[in-house]
C-alpha cells in the first residue's frame, strides 16, 4: 500500500465556508449555516447542532458571506487534523463502502478483511475506519483501529504520523515521538512525516529538535501554519537562550535564574504539586506527561506568545506565565497557576475539544473565583438579552477586546458554577469525557444536564436572577 497523501493542519483549517450572520444588538456576530425566523426567536444551525435566540436580540441576518476564522483558545493544545486521503488503489472506494455504513464503522466488515489474509487491504480498511473516527473526533476509538492497522503494515510512514497525531492528541505526546520518528525514517520525504515529528517535539520539550524537523519539513513543501510555528519555537529558543531548569514529580520549570530565586522556584513548584493533588481529586484525572512552565520576564512573555495586552498567562501545552518584579508567592500568582494548570487538566480530558467557555469556567471554579464577583450586573445582562451567546464562545476569546473578554470570562463561570452547583461536580469531568468521545457540546450537554445551549441559557438567567437579583 503505497502512503496516502495527507495534510497537517494545527490551527483552523484555512478555507471558510460561505453562510448567513446573525448581527445582534450588542454588537455581537453569529454565523450560521441555515437561520429560521419564528414568531418570538430566531433558530439557526451550525454544524449538526441546532440553537435559538429571543428575536428581542437580533438586529438583522445579512445573507452570505465568509465567516471569520480565529486562533485557538488560550488554555486548549493546538491540534492536527486530517485533509481526506487521495486515492490509493482500485479497491479503496469498495473497501470504503463496506466498512462505513450509514456513518458508522462496521466492524463485522473489519473482521471479514482480515480474514482474507491480505495485510494491505485490512490495513486499509483500518486506517479509513480510524480516519473516520478521528474525523468525529472520537480519538481513543481511532487510535484503537490505527493501532490494528499499524499490526499489518508497521513501516507504513502514513499510518505511523497518524497514530503520531492521535497520541498527541489525546496527551501522549512523548510517546508518539518514537513512532513519528519511524514515520520520516519510513518516508524521508514526507513533509508531512517531519511536520508530526516537529509537533510532538515540541509538545515534548524538544524545541530544537522540533525547529529542525519543521525546517525539514517547509524544505519539502512550503505551508503558512508550519512556518508560523517554526517561527514561535525560534521566538521561544531565543527568549529561553539562557534559561535553567529544575524538576519535581509532574512538572519541568523553565527560568532565567537571575529573575528567580532558589527559595521562590520551590515555593512556587511546591504550590503547582499542591494544585495537581486537588485536580485529580475535583476531576477524577492525572495527566499523562510532565507539565512544562515557563517563567518570563513581561516583555519576553508577550514576545513570545504574541498574545493580547490583557492577557495574563498563556496555556498553550506549555504554561508560560510573566512573573516581572515578583520574587515569592504572592496570592495572585497562586491563583493564576492554579487556573493554567487546570486548563492542561481539562485539554487532555477532553482530547483537545474543549469549548472555551467550558474551559475557561472549570479553570475560574478551580481557581477559586466565585459569580458573586459580577453576578448582580451579570443577571442583569441576561434579563436583558445581551449576553454573548455560548456557541459564540465556544471559540477563542484571544479575538475579544478587554471589556468582551471579560464578559466571556464572567459568563463562562457562571455557567460551570450553574452546572457545578445544581447538577454536581462530576458532571463537568462527565462533559468532557463525551467531548473526548467525538460528542459535539451540545450533544454533550443534552446527556449529562440534559440541556441544550437555548435551556442551558434560560437556566442560568433564572438561576442568577434569583441568586443575585435584577
Amino acid at each position: 500500500m503505497r502512503a496516502w497523501s495527507i495534510t497537517i493542519l494545527v490551527l483552523v483549517a484555512a478555507l471558510s465556508a460561505p453562510g448567513d450572520v446573525i448581527r445582534l444588538k450588542n454588537g455581537r456576530t453569529i454565523w450560521a449555516d441555515q437561520i429560521r425566523e419564528k414568531k418570538d426567536r430566531v433558530e439557526y444551525d451550525v454544524g449538526e447542532d441546532t440553537y435559538a435566540i429571543p428575536k428581542s436580540a437580533v438586529d438583522r441576518i445579512d445573507a452570505g458571506g465568509v465567516a471569520p476564522q480565529h486562533t485557538s483558545t488560550a488554555g486548549s493544545r493546538d491540534v492536527p487534523e486530517f485533509t481526506p486521503p487521495t486515492p490509493t488503489f482500485s479497491h479503496e472506494a469498495d473497501i470504503t463502502e463496506k466498512v462505513i455504513r450509514d456513518g458508522e464503522v462496521d466492524s463485522d466488515a473489519l473482521s471479514a478483511l482480515e480474514r482474507e489474509g491480505k495485510p494491505e487491504l485490512a490495513a486499509t480498511g483500518y486506517f479509513l475506519a480510524g480516519k473516520h473516527e478521528a474525523d468525529h473526533g472520537n480519538l481513543p476509538q481511532a487510535k484503537h483501529y490505527l493501532e490494528t492497522a499499524l499490526r499489518f503494515q508497521p513501516g507504513n510512514s502514513t499510518l505511523l504520523t497518524y497514530y503520531s497525531a492521535c497520541l498527541y492528541r489525546t496527551g501522549h505526546a512523548p510517546e508518539a515521538v518514537s513512532y513519528a520518528e519511524r514515520a520520516v525514517r519510513a518516508d524521508p520525504d514526507s513533509p508531512d512525516a517531519h511536520a508530526m515529528l516537529g509537533f510532538v517535539q515540541f509538545a515534548s520539550d524538544h524545541t530544537a529538535d522540533a525547529i529542525r524537523a519543521w525546517k525539514k519539513s517547509l524544505k519539502l513543501r512550503p505551508d503558512a501554519t508550519i512556518s508560523q510555528y517554526l517561527a514561535r519555537a525560534e521566538r521561544e529558543t531565543t527568549a529561553e537562550s539562557e534559561f535553567s531548569q529544575h524538576e519535581s514529580s509532574h512538572f519541568n520549570l523553565h527560568f532565567e535564574g537571575k529573575q528567580t530565586p532558589e527559595s521562590f522556584r520551590r515555593d512556587l513548584l511546591a504550590t503547582l504539586e499542591s494544585d495537581y493533588d486537588d485536580l485529580v481529586r475535583d476531576l477524577g484525572f492525572s495527566p499523562h506527561n510532565t507539565i512544562i512552565v515557563t517563567l518570563y520576564t513581561e516583555q519576553a512573555f508577550f514576545d513570545v506568545t504574541r498574545a493580547p495586552s490583557w492577557v495574563g498567562a498563556v496555556n498553550d501545552g506549555k504554561l508560560r506565565i510573566p512573573i516581572s518584579g515578583i520574587t515569592s508567592m504572592t496570592s495572585e500568582l497562586t491563583h493564576v497557576l492554579k487556573h493554567e494548570l487546570a486548563h492542561s487538566f481539562v485539554t487532555q480530558m477532553s482530547a483537545g475539544r474543549c469549548p472555551a467557555w467550558l474551559h475557561e469556567g472549570i479553570a475560574q471554579l478551580e481557581e477559586g473565583r466565585s459569580s458573586a464577583t459580577h453576578g448582580r450586573p451579570l443577571a442583569q445582562v441576561f434579563v436583558a438579552e445581551r449576553e454573548i451567546p455560548y456557541n459564540v464562545l465556544e471559540g477563542s476569546f484571544m479575538q475579544f477586546s478587554s471589556p468582551e473578554a471579560t464578559l466571556a470570562y464572567a459568563e463562562s463561570l457562571a455557567a460551570a458554577e450553574y452546572i457545578r452547583d445544581t447538577y454536581g461536580m462530576s458532571d463537568l469531568p462527565r462533559i468532557l469525557e463525551r467531548l473526548s468521545q467525538g460528542s459535539s457540546t451540545e450533544a454533550a450537554l443534552r446527556s449529562t444536564i440534559h440541556a441544550d445551549y437555548r435551556q442551558l441559557r434560560d437556566e442560568l438567567a433564572k438561576w442568577l436572577k434569583d441568586k443575585y437579583g435584577e
